[in-house]
């Protein structure tokens, strides 16, 4: 806990970087140089790590040291990947289904599907659902599924939309699409957040989950959180900017909440991205954090001002809000989680002492 506040951390990841599972070169050397830039940016010397340590296969050990054994997280939930310019997708669906089959008290974990895969995506899908019993389903905009980059949008009814229906079947409420951050220098047509709103539409049963919400089209996200109470923000991302720079991070929240005002706050999801990025820097930044005063003054917009934020709003950010979402029991985590190998660790160690970084 960080600060007697649950910590949910709602992406993680074991990306396996290694040369020789580039599918499509010269493409996931540019994702990996370019994860690797955007993880490392900023961070202070004792969070450094060399791009020889970095960029590699990442193991499951390592991510639940990182949140577990280095920072105060108490709970988190896997993302598996399906970037097609990898052999195993980046981070392999198999990674998941090891993580949370050993350590079932602390992790749930996501589906993940390349929807241009039509009909084979669908049958992929339902043996995820079998295999990991999955808290929701997670998508990209991007697609190497034939060797070649192509885009495809969350309002397509012909594309998108069976794989809602599916999730639906399965009783899958939580449908999360990375946006606003390309994969290099590929159309970012297919990363704007433009398309939500006929997906939220269509489907209001569903929650749509924005990963990296907000670190671009900032307004166009606050006009779809104000519309829609299906779609949600999730942190990833502007945490990354909360480290490095907290001006611009309580900026891009308060945009976000411009429209829509702080009830938009309870729809906003703690997220780090480790091993991504280190969990304990974000999660100390994030416990200092405070908006500027001059900003303040001047947030909210059209309809109505936002207040200095709260350590019962950093609950909810932290914790709450994504287990609301998931229809979680914090509870029933805390107690499920009391007792085991990471109960009671001292998370003060040095940053990636617990990791191969460390023995690299």
């Amino acid at each position: 806990m960080l600060n007697e506040k649950f910590v949910i951390d709602s992406v993680v990841h074991a990306y396996n970087l290694d040369v020789s599972n580039y599918a499509v070169r010269p493409t996931a050397d540019a994702i990996s140089q370019m994860v690797y830039a955007v993880a490392g940016v900023n961070v202070p010397p004792d969070y450094a790590v060399a791009p020889e340590r970095w960029i590699r296969d990442w193991d499951i050990d390592e991510v639940a040291g990182l949140l577990f054994r280095e920072s105060a997280t108490d709970f988190a939930v896997f993302h598996p990947t399906p970037i097609g310019a990898y052999h195993d997708g980046m981070t392999s669906v198999e990674k998941a289904a090891a993580i949370v089959r050993r350590w079932p008290s602390r992790f749930r974990t996501y589906a993940t599907v390349d929807p241009l895969g039509g009909a084979a995506a669908l049958a992929e899908f339902d043996r995820q659902v079998e295999l990991l019993s999955p808290a929701g389903l997670k998508l990209y905009p991007s697609s190497w599924t034939r060797g070649y980059h192509e885009g495809w949008r969350m309002g397509d009814p012909e594309i998108a939309f069976p794989f809602f229906e599916r999730a639906r079947h399965h009783g899958v409420r939580t449908i999360a699409i990375h946006k606003a951050i390309p994969f290099g220098d590929v159309p970012m047509e297919s990363y704007k957040v433009d398309d939500l709103d006929a997906a939220a539409a269509a489907f209001p049963d569903l929650n749509f989950e924005i990963v990296h919400g907000g670190v671009a089209f900032v307004e166009e996200t606050a006009w779809l959180l104000a519309r829609f109470p299906n779609v949600w923000v999730n942190l990833e991302g502007l945490s990354f900017i909360l480290a490095a720079k907290p001006r611009t991070f309580a900026s891009l929240m308060l945009g976000l909440c411009s429209v829509g005002g702080p009830p938009v706050l309870d729809r906003m999801v703690w997220a780090t991205g480790a091993m991504g990025a280190h969990p304990r820097l974000l999660l100390d930044a994030f416990d200092r954090f405070q908006f500027p005063q001059d900003l303040l003054e001047n947030s909210g917009g059209l309809f109505s001002s936002v207040p200095q934020i709260t350590e019962e709003t950093k609950a909810n950010i932290l914790g709450r809000n994504y287990a609301r979402m998931a229809g979680l029991d914090l509870g029933k985590l805390a107690a499920g989680a009391a007792g085991d190998e990471f109960d009671g660790a001292d998370v003060s160690v040095p940053a990636y002492s617990t990791t191969k970084v460390a023995v690299l």
